[in-house]
């Protein structure tokens, strides 16, 4: 099995349903399998957003293929208004968002995102700013725990702050081996069989990364961007994450409880009518085939928000 395959790919196209003549962001390249199924399924213009220089590399080929529709910008999702503005486009017909990190970034040891490979404690995307080691050698115990807490919904996070604290006063934790081997020496064994350092890497990446806070820049920048008519397509693979994009399409559909932390009222038009509709009321998951193929498919969750004709 590939370990790159992309997840819910019929999903994502039946929903984003590229249109010949129209203009498309995948906020997410990776490794480009999202891209070059838009730019066959119709003869669109896409424009593909990746942090990682790694990611923007490994998009030539597919570059060089597309006989100019295809645009590779090394930027965060994030920024994908200002950076689409700058090249004179100020609206698209559809934006597709596969959060989280990729299977090409799990993959690499020298990247240090995964414990399964014993590498540099790095975990950055762009390869830039603190990485997971300095958090972890740095930052007070209080902080740390709060981390793991807070991102990696762990709770046992005081006690692994407590202990690499104590760790790192002997020596710099400087890989994922040793982190992991600090983690396991003072956590039970998880009865699911799920690793006991999974959700300490993943709250740290998510720090390092500032991965939620991008998620929700991104969702903001996406529905500002959307032509009538165009659909803003999010897989989500973490519960924190999930949570935000829910939270985000209900309000803008006009089914939100309250305001949020980043209060979408400009989306509705103040106060107005709602200028989306949700496409589905729940979020999609894999089917039984993906799932047998691509267990990496397993927590997928992907939702859909159209901007109205009438907006």
């Amino acid at each position: 099995m590939s370990g790159h395959l992309p997840v819910m790919l019929a999903e994502v196209l039946d929903n984003l349903a590229p249109r010949a003549g129209g203009a498309y962001v995948d906020g997410t390249f990776g490794g480009g399998g999202y891209a070059r199924a838009i730019l066959g399924r119709a003869a669109c213009t896409l424009h593909a957003f990746d942090r990682d220089p790694d990611a923007i590399a490994r998009g030539q080929a597919l570059l060089a293929e597309s006989a100019g529709r295809l645009t590779l910008i090394e930027r965060r999702f994030g920024e994908m208004r200002e950076a689409l503005a700058e090249r004179g486009v100020t609206t698209v017909d559809g934006v597709v968002l596969d959060l989280g990190v990729s299977s090409f970034q799990l993959d690499q040891a020298e990247r240090g995102f995964s414990f399964r490979f014993d590498g540099p404690l790095d975990m950055r995307m762009e390869k830039a700013g603190p990485s997971a080691a300095d958090l972890v050698n740095t930052l007070p115990e209080a902080e740390l725990a709060d981390i793991l807490w807070q991102l990696g919904e762990e709770r046992h996070s005081r006690r692994i702050a407590r202990t690499l604290v104590a760790a790192r006063r002997e020596a710099p934790i400087e890989t994922t081996g040793r982190l992991r081997s600090l983690i396991h020496a003072v956590m039970p064994r998880d009865p699911s069989g799920i690793d006991s350092a999974t959700r300490s890497f993943q709250a740290l990446r998510l720090k390092v990364n500032d991965e939620l806070g991008e998620v929700e820049r991104g969702l903001e920048a996406a529905a500002s961007l959307l032509a009538p008519g165009g659909r803003l397509v999010v897989v989500a693979f973490h519960s924190l994450e999930d949570r935000i994009v829910k939270r985000f399409m209900q309000q803008a559909a006009g089914r939100g409880p309250g305001a949020s932390r980043h209060d979408p009222s400009a989306l509705l038009g103040g106060g107005q009518k709602p200028r989306f509709r949700l496409v589905a009321n729940n979020a999609l998951r894999p089917g039984a085939a993906e799932l047998a193929a691509n267990p990496r498919a397993r927590s997928a969750r992907l939702r859909t928000l159209e901007k109205l004709e009438t907006a």
